[in-house]
Order: structure tokens, then sequence, then C-alpha cells
């Protein structure tokens, strides 16, 4: 166990969360954690079962004088965002996570931390584990690949859970509680294209931005930050115009459920034009700083001459290419009407590669309203196949109605304001929750989702608020206390 965690409180989450970020977890490349969580229930002689997805489920009874209580759905998912800076070496496949303790947060050396949602796993298997903690019969659900796809919850099928209530423990604000959230889906265009070779009286320059906020493409788009895809491609257009510059590589952001944070181009230009093209570099990062001062304080742009590349694209495809990406929604879509400050519909270009003879663009796109949802995917669609691109729609799953007047809503909601003096904030989020999936095959399934202090999500940056973390477990021990009969 992490020497540092070890000293926090409560003893026994911190342990199980550092454990579970001994162990590699990338979305779509679970094997390993699932057998980790098969062999904590072995351990504890717990009844188990892994669901022909790979989701995890594990049962324990109801602690003595419980046994009457309605059984407890308690939801988590095992796999993990993985990004990195770029500056830090560090191999997500066969390394656990590196946490450190900074005041009253734990964060991790330049990579994301597994806050999200590893701290409701080890919330959830600090109970499974525990002697002497009172709750209702226990089904612990540990699903997959929520972070790019939520193919767990979409594949588990009905009748493996009989609960009628369900604890999403994936919720990052401890005074909020989740009743409703966005639904999503991907949106990606490919194309080939003939790659030309590049002028021999050419030299070559790499273009960098970096240094950008990032974060959460559901949770964090409200914020206005900037987009480093789009930042590049903005630059690109000027410099293609200005000095008629052609375009060897681009390899801009990487998850879609991650604002991209950086970008690196490859150009060719004649030997003459280097200073100019230099200051003119300079002078949008002077824009995109003046612009994003707020947002991304930590913008940059690098621009070094390197050796020429060998080849380039073709100009008009080139031209056409850029104009593409140029209109491509990126952001707020729209607010939701009637409700303060929550994002109705979103896009976030997540991932321009252009490289060796092919185009990848893809998108993310969320709405709790499905048929604007797939009207935004039409409208990113159709620029696609301007380019004359492939476009695929997949992975689509449904927002989660809000039910404000639910009983375990109002039996939380009054839990709250006993221990903490204060009333929750009663919500729904842009983020992608799995609630709703899950309630299309266990219809009238009861389902909130509540969590602790978890910031920088899907970045370098994410952190966990260790005080954060207490409350939100005295306030999970005294609602498990509290779980209706049947």
């Amino acid at each position: 166990m992490n020497q540092a965690l070890s000293q926090l409180e409560p003893k026994a989450l911190w342990k199980y969360f550092s454990e579970l970020n001994a162990v590699p977890r990338p979305s779509k490349k679970e094997e390993r954690v699932i057998q980790f969580m098969l062999d904590f229930a072995q351990s504890l002689g717990l009844e188990h079962v892994k669901d022909e997805v790979g989701n995890v489920i594990i049962k324990k009874p109801a602690t003595a004088g419980m046994e009457s209580r309605e059984t407890l759905v308690m939801q988590s998912h095992l796999d993990m965002v993985h990004q990195k800076n770029a500056d830090t070496q560090f191999d997500f496949e066969s390394q656990g996570i590196d946490m450190f303790v900074d005041g009253d947060w734990v964060k991790a050396k330049g990579t994301t931390l597994g806050a999200d949602n590893g701290i409701g796993v080890a919330t959830i298997m600090a109970i499974l584990a525990s002697s002497d903690i009172p709750h209702p019969a226990i089904e612990a659900l540990f699903t997959i690949d929520e972070e790019t796809g939520m193919t767990g919850a979409l594949g588990l099928k009905g009748g493996l859970l009989s609960g009628k209530i369900l604890l999403n423990l994936d919720t990052e604000d401890d005074h909020e509680l989740t009743i409703g959230c966005a639904g999503g889906i991907d949106v990606s265009g490919a194309i080939s294209y003939t790659a030309l070779p590049v002028a021999v009286s050419s030299v070559g320059l790499q273009i960098k931005i970096s240094g950008l906020t990032g974060g959460h493409s559901g949770m964090d788009i409200i914020l206005g930050r900037a987009n480093a895809n789009k930042l590049m491609n903005r630059l690109l257009l000027i410099l293609t115009e200005e000095y008629n510059v052609q375009i060897s590589s681009i390899d801009g952001g990487g998850l879609r459920n991650a604002i991209p944070r950086e970008s690196v181009s490859l150009i060719a230009c004649h030997s003459d034009q280097v200073d100019a093209i230099k200051s003119t570099v300079q002078s949008l990062l002077r824009i995109f700083k003046t612009e994003y001062r707020i947002t991304d304080p930590n913008l940059m742009i690098n621009l070094d001459q390197i050796e020429a590349p060998e080849l380039v694209l073709e100009k008009a495809f080139q031209a056409l290419l850029l104009r593409v990406i140029q209109v491509l929604p990126n952001g707020i879509f729209r607010m939701t009407p009637g409700i303060e400050g929550l994002v109705q519909t979103s896009n976030n270009v997540a991932r321009v590669l252009v490289n060796s003879g092919q185009v990848s663009i893809q998108c993310l796109t969320r709405s709790s309203v499905d048929s604007e949802k797939f009207e935004l995917a039409s409208v990113i669609q159709s620029a696609f196949e301007l380019l004359g691109a492939q476009t695929d729609l997949k992975g689509s799953y449904p927002g989660w109605t809000p039910l404000p007047d639910a009983p375990i809503v109002k039996l939380m909601s009054h839990i709250y304001t006993e221990i903490f003096q204060s009333s929750p904030k009663v919500n729904a989020c842009h983020a992608g929750l799995e609630c709703g999936i899950l309630g299309t095959n266990y219809p009238g399934m009861q389902m909130i989702s509540f969590g602790p202090n978890i910031t920088g999500a899907h970045s370098p940056d994410e952190s966990v608020q260790i005080s954060s973390v207490q409350k939100f477990w005295k306030y999970l021990l005294k609602t498990l206390e509290q779980i209706p009969s049947k």
C-alpha cells in the first residue's frame, strides 16, 4: 500500500484504493482488474459472478437485524482514463499509479489519478470487506468500459440483480445528489488521401500546442476551456492562407471524453518564410492567451525548425480538410431551458490524426434529449461527408430521466440535511452516467449518484479531496443504516 495513503482515514477505503491503483485498468483492457475483483470476492468467501461482457457482481448478505431491508445495488466502474503529461515517462500498461498526498488532496505524478471511479470501487470494496458496518443485503456491481463506450452497462442483462435501489458512486461534488444525466454517441470520420512529395527547397517546422487545462468533456464543457484540435486548425488555416505552407501531419487530442490538451503538427515551407511564420505564430499565441487567459493560463505554442518531411497533403484536399474541421461544432450546442447552468447538448472534437495517407477525426456528442443528440451527430456527419469521409456513428447510449420525487432521493436529501445542516444540491449533469442504461433492463429501479470532491477528472491534474472522502464515507454509512424495509 502507498505509505502516504496508509495514514488516511477511513483506512479500509484508502487501502483498497491503493491496491486498485496498482492494477493497470484502461478501458477495453480490464482483464487484470476483473481478475483482481474476482480474487477479492473469493478471498472474502462472497458469492460472485462475471457476466458475459466482463462486469463483476459480488453479493453480500445483510448484517444481523437488517435482513428485512430492501436489497441495495452499489455500483461503480472498473476502468479509468489513461492520460499523462507529454514530459511524463509512464507506461499505463505495466505501471501502477504513482500517488502522493498534497495537503488535503491525493494526486498522481504526471498522470490521471483514477479517483474516477476508483474511489467508488474502493468504497464498495471496504463495505464488502467490513465486519462492523450495518447494511442491508448488497449487490455490488462493477461495470467495465464506462469511459469509452459504456459497453459494460449496455451488456448487463436483466435478471442478474434483484435490488430495487441503486447507489451509483460516480459523482464528483460532495454536496450534489445527481438524479439525471446526458446520453451520448461517438461520431467518427475517416478518409484516405494520396500524399505528395515535398518540394526540394522546403524546410520543416514542428508546431506544438500544449499547456491547456483539458478536463472532462461532459462536466467541464460548460467552462469554455480551449480545445487543442480547434486551436491548431485555426493556426494552420492562417498559415496555409498567408504562406501557402503544406501540412505533413497532425496529431491532436486523445480520448473522446477528454477535452484535448495538446496537438502537434508538422508543416513544410520555403526557408525564407521561417522568420515570418514564427512572427505570425507568436502573434497568434498572444491572441489565444488573451482569449483563454482565465480558462487556460498555461497555454503554450512551440515552433521548431526540423528536417523537411518527405510527404505532404495535396493543397486542395488540405484546404477542404481544414475547412471541415473549422466548421465542426465544439463545446456547448444548447443549454437546458428552464434549468440554470445545465448543458443540454454539446460536442467534443476529441481526436484529429492526419498521417501516412489517413485522416481520422473523432467526436463525442452528448445530450439529455435523444432527438437533439442525433441531430447534432447528423450535422457532424454532414461535414464529414463534404470531405468525402466515411462516417461512423456508434456507441449510442440513453440519458437518465430525473425523478426528483423518488423515495431514495427524498431519503438521502433528508439524511444529508440532518448530518451536515445544509441542503444538498439535487440536480442532473451533462456527463454520461451508467444509470440511464441500467434502467433500460431494470425498469422501476430507484437510482441516485453521489461521491466526494474530485477535480480535473480525465486529465493529469486529477485529484481527490481527503476531507471530502471522509464526508462522503460518513454520509454513505448513515444511508446504509436507513435503507427502508421491503
